[in-house]
């Protein structure tokens, strides 16, 4: 079985059950080898990962991610690096509904 999915990319397999699960559905089925996509695949493009932390951190001072309501306490991955967000102390976190990052606490 062989199908040209929705984003140009191509399926071959036994059954039709998850054909092109992840690329938009199935845009044409055909019975032998799929031919390329007229069209070129839609790219998408990611914000570049933000490096630099936010100024204002600090000693005492989490980072909230307001969009995840996550703290992330100072010198792990996420500190003061999501792309919304603000610091405050980690009990503001707390008595805003803010949980921690993988449920571990600051120390």
């Amino acid at each position: 079985m062989t199908a040209v999915c929705k984003d140009g990319t191509n399926f071959s397999g036994e059954t039709r059950k998850g054909a092109c699960k992840g690329h938009k559905g199935v845009q044409t089925w055909g019975s032998q080898a799929a031919a390329p996509a007229a069209t070129a695949p839609k790219t998408t493009s990611k914000a570049a990962p933000i490096t630099t932390p936010a100024a204002g951190g600090g000693a005492g001072k989490v980072w909230v991610n307001t969009k995840s309501n996550t703290y992330h306490c100072m010198g792990t991955k996420y500190y003061g690096k999501t792309k919304e967000g603000a610091y405050m102390t980690e009990a503001e976190a707390k008595a805003k509904g803010a949980h921690a990052d993988h449920g571990k606490a600051c120390k």
